[in-house]
């Protein structure tokens, strides 16, 4: 006999990676885009639809816990470099992000910098359990 509402244990891990000196909101902006593209990436990350006892229908949702954590300008540069050399899935915001206004924008702004000359502010990375705890090595849950 199984019990559904038992922990899952994931082969796989979704984090989610903050600068440590964002101000709230930019936390919370930083971290809905990051993970916004996830589910078109790796489409086995998303769950099925839900539905209330009414049969109103919702959106379905990650499979599995977003994990979110802080660290350094420093950190977010190591982290960086060690997703991008593992071929991690990986989503970037950095610090341009804030002052563009749609899409195109956004795309235009980290195309115009080198990989090794952006202003990381968030990464999103998904990939083997492992394999993500050693990107993000010295990062700390987001308090």
């Amino acid at each position: 006999m199984t019990d559904e509402n038992a922990p899952v244990r994931f082969d796989t891990k979704i984090a989610v990676l903050l600068r440590d000196d964002l101000e709230t909101w930019q936390r919370l902006n930083v971290t809905a885009f990051l993970v916004s593209g996830l589910g078109t990436k790796v489409p086995e990350v998303v769950g099925e639809p839900y539905a209330d006892a009414d049969d109103t229908p919702y959106l379905p949702m990650f499979r599995q816990p977003v994990l979110v954590f802080a660290g350094s300008k420093e950190l977010l540069t190591t982290a960086h470099t060690r997703a991008v050399s593992r071929g991690a899935t990986l989503a970037v915001f950095t610090s341009d992000l804030f002052a563009t206004g749609h899409d195109e924008a956004n795309r235009a702004a980290v195309r115009a910098v080198s990989r090794d000359a952006m202003d990381l502010v968030g990464l999103a990375v998904h990939g083997p359990r492992n394999a993500v705890d050693k990107i993000l090595k010295g990062a700390s849950m987001h308090p």
